[in-house]
């Protein structure tokens, strides 16, 4: 898996477009299969669902008529004439006796309806197996045929019995024994062959299914009893049925065919439709083989039209890579290609120009820089030259603090040290952090110049634990708060104001807290000093330059915080890290 992460990992973006594209194109078409074999399932239920439904309608009509053959053939078997016609017979008589009796009969027969339209010969024979037939189509039954309709007729004990066309007679029969009811003695008196025109009455009754070109079968166990010959024979589809209905897809000599079944709701048959399959899903299938075909297509031109693509992003990189290659090397000397002006504004054509345009602001930055040196060598030079300044300055604070103290001035002294130390600390201290000692001198030497001008207006109180003097901070980030704090606070009233100094830790944190009791401000006013929006009266240090070196050493989760409400004093806050050092 990690050498296949690999070797995808290194392959070129057009590559991995291609690959992408490929991929999604395969899995639509996958979905795009499983719903079409979805949609075929679908269709199948449908047309099961359909078959299954003209299957039943047709199978209660051909019930319904087959129902009024049986009550046609009890209604024969118990008329009390035909009753009484029979018992003469089987009591003997003459020829002629026994040819009016048979007039009889066939007259009774016609009255009580023995030429429906479905019925090929109602077929009366005595207890000599004589024969008493009238109809449209009446036939001498064979001596076997006979014999297995009174043999099943015996079976059901008189009941009516359905029996399949064979034997020389295509006709499907109902029989049933005929016994006498007079004195309820059932004396064997005959039996009554009903013999039906199947092939017309399932023609007309199943008319919707031929329509739809689909063939009907009916079976009974293994006995075929419509139509003479089928596509598929007994067995076969006796092997689909589970007492149940449904539907199978069969094969036949290379052909597909959709069967559907229903079992009878009072006969012990099968119905069956027989559809060939390749009708059906004739067009199914080309539309089938048509998305196959479209989708082949679809990936084909979706192939070239990726690396197409993928080469219109990835030549602009493989140009912007090989300009990095050269600056790599040293050359800042841009070469521009003539195909780059006619770049595209997307993302990759953006980068390109922006690569451009960086790679010159180097080399101006390069040429800058070096101007730039010359000038720092320059302004070293003139520095050297200037440091007998700060000398001079502090020669002179000394002689006017030796005048001071010969005088007897010794307020005026005690300011000239206090401003002599002041500068020095300020100007000698190089680094740019400081630890809170060092700079809680140059508070103190400001502090008391400040304490003659002011007296006993000014109270400055100190809170700074002792293991806290070694935390670092920058240089002068607590002077200039002080001095905004006199010139906000103290020169603002007429009374005595409080300045503090408080440093705390907390949750890994270095707070250090300068507070006033004066008039205060506005929190917006407030906001716009530390923003610069508004410049201080003091050294030109402001609030915004304090709060910007702290996030520059340390970063931007530190800082500097005013607070401050009208006549409630202000108090500002640094959040620096909690840095000791000896």
């Amino acid at each position: 898996m990690r050498k296949i992460r690999a070797l995808y990992a290194n392959l070129r973006i057009k590559h991995k477009l291609f690959l992408l594209l490929s991929a999604v194109l395969l899995t639509v078409a996958v979905l795009g299969g499983v719903l079409q074999q979805y949609a075929f399932d679908i269709y199948d239920q449908k047309i099961y669902e359909q078959s299954a439904k003209a299957l039943s309608l047709s199978a209660v009509s051909i019930e319904n008529e087959l129902r009024k053959i049986e009550q046609l053939s009890y209604t024969i078997a118990t008329d009390t004439k035909v009753q009484e016609y029979l018992r003469t017979i089987k009591s003997g008589g003459t020829e002629y006796d026994n040819y009016v009796l048979q007039m009889n009969i066939q007259d009774r027969v016609v009255n009580l309806g023995g030429l429906d339209k479905y019925i090929h010969s109602v077929q009366l024979y005595d207890v000599h197996d004589k024969a008493y037939a009238t109809g449209v189509r009446t036939i001498n039954l064979s001596s076997s045929r006979l014999e297995r309709l009174k043999l099943e007729t015996k079976r059901n004990e008189g009941g009516n019995t359905w029996v399949a066309p064979g034997e020389g007679d295509s006709s499907l029969s109902a029989a049933r024994e005929i016994r006498s009811y007079k004195n309820l003695d059932m004396d064997y008196l005959g039996t009554i062959v009903v013999r039906v025109d199947a092939v017309k009455l399932f023609h007309d009754l199943s008319a919707g299914l031929d329509s739809s070109g689909a063939n009907m079968m009916i079976a009974r166990g293994a006995e075929l009893i419509y139509p003479d010959k089928a596509i598929f024979s007994v067995e076969e589809l006796l092997s689909l049925t589970d007492g149940s209905s449904g539907y199978r897809i069969m094969e036949r000599e290379g052909n597909s065919f959709f069967v559907t079944y229903v079992a009878s709701s009072r006969m012990n048959w099968y119905y069956y439709t027989i559809i060939s399959f390749d009708d059906i899903f004739r067009n199914l299938v080309w539309v089938k083989n048509f998305v196959i075909a479209a989708f082949g297509l679809l990936f084909i031109i979706s192939g070239i039209f990726a690396l197409r693509v993928a080469n219109g992003i990835t030549k602009p990189i493989e140009r912007l890579n090989a300009n990095m290659k050269r600056i790599q090397l040293g050359y800042f000397d841009y070469v521009e290609d003539p195909a780059e002006r006619a770049l595209a504004m997307d993302e990759v054509g953006q980068m390109q120009r922006n690569f451009r345009i960086m790679v010159e602001r180097i080399n101006e930055l390069i040429h800058e820089n070096y101007v730039k040196q010359l000038a720092i060598k320059d302004t070293q030079f003139k520095a050297l030259q200037a440091n007998i300044n700060p000398h001079f300055l502090y020669n002179t604070l000394d002689s006017i603090n030796w005048s001071a103290k010969m005088s007897n001035q010794l307020q005026i002294s005690q300011m000239v040290e206090a401003l002599g130390s002041l500068l020095r600390t300020s100007i000698n201290l190089k680094e740019s952090i400081i630890p809170l000692r060092k700079e809680l001198e140059i508070v103190n030497h400001y502090i008391t110049i400040q304490t003659f001008r002011f007296e006993e207006r000014l109270d400055f109180k100190l809170d700074v634990p002792e293991e806290l003097l070694s935390c670092g901070l920058p240089k002068l980030a607590l002077q200039p708060l002080i001095e905004n704090a006199i010139h906000y606070g103290l020169e603002e009233m007429i009374d005595s104001c409080t300045i503090s100094i408080q440093a705390y830790t907390e949750e890994g944190f270095l707070y250090i807290v300068v507070r006033d009791n004066g008039p205060g401000m506005e929190q917006a006013y407030a906001d716009k000093l530390l923003s610069g929006e508004v410049k201080t009266k003091g050294t030109g240090l402001g609030l915004r330059n304090i709060d910007e070196r702290i996030k520059l050493l340390y970063g931007e989760e530190y800082g500097l915080h005013v607070s401050s409400q009208p006549n409630e004093g202000a108090a500002v806050s640094l959040k620096l890290p909690d840095e000791r050092k000896d």
